[in-house]
């Protein structure tokens, strides 16, 4: 879609609507498209950077601006970038059909992902796969809500599987031992893994105890074993519970 606006004449390309309806008029802004779930998410904070012009339309397409005394009596302010924001945050993305089921798609799989990050089954202390939540998930019917962070709809997705199935949000604690050769040279590259070193042992091997995502324990595992040749290892002392009252996800 490609629009001007009566007073500038800028050609606005690469168009997403979002649209309210206030005082019984409509309100739309346009944004860069794939900017819009970024800035619900958190991972996007500039407004700058989600919309195409601080200005506030009665029709977006047509270039028509809203008047000034519609925005006072719809929002009580005529600050055009407070209103961008409200309507950012609590308008109607206007996207086709596809696009939609495509945009969900992704949600469903992000979400996924977060869940299989950050949980094990108690019993095996081992993480699940992406493949096996995205199954979980489908079992439960769960539905996508697209005004909703990823983050947060993962914390509900573990609430609803742990009625169905042995899942918990917790940190695996585990021991590494890696050979002196390779041990410092290989911590270097396990830290960006690990989020917490509980202790450490510099001896004839290096030997460190620490806690991780259970979503990164394939990745450490591979790396030891490719780094040490089969001479370090790697062992799950524990689970450490997140705490339930933790409702947020780094």
């Amino acid at each position: 879609m490609s629009i001007f606006t009566p007073t500038n004449q800028i050609r606005l390309t690469n168009v997403a609507v979002v649209r309210t309806r206030r005082a019984g008029k409509r309100f739309e802004i346009a944004c860069y498209r794939n900017k819009v779930m970024g800035w619900r998410s958190g991972a996007e904070k500039d407004i700058d950077e989600v919309l195409q012009t601080n200005t506030v339309f009665v029709n977006v397409s047509k270039g028509q601006v809203a008047k000034k005394e519609d925005l006072l009596k719809a929002f009580g302010t005529d600050d055009q970038t407070e209103i961008c924001k409200t309507i950012l945050t609590k308008g109607e993305l206007q996207v086709s059909d596809k696009e939609r089921h495509t945009q969900l798609e992704q949600m469903f799989r992000d979400i996924a992902t977060i869940v299989a990050e950050k949980c094990v089954n108690p019993e095996t202390k081992r993480p699940y796969t992406v493949i096996l939540i995205e199954r979980a998930m489908k079992d439960i019917h769960y539905s996508v809500k697209p005004n909703k962070s990823t983050k947060q709809q993962a914390l509900e997705v573990i609430r609803q599987l742990k009625e169905t199935m042995q899942i918990e949000r917790a940190h695996m604690r585990l021991r590494l031992i890696l050979p002196a050769k390779e041990g410092k040279k290989l911590k270097e590259k396990l830290k960006p893994l690990i989020k917490v070193i509980e202790s450490e042992d510099f001896d004839e091997q290096l030997e460190i105890v620490c806690l991780i995502d259970p979503g990164c324990f394939r990745e450490i595992d591979e790396l030891i074993r490719c780094e040490t040749k089969g001479k370090g290892s790697l062992e799950v002392l524990s689970l450490k519970d997140v705490e339930e009252g933790d409702e947020k996800f780094e």
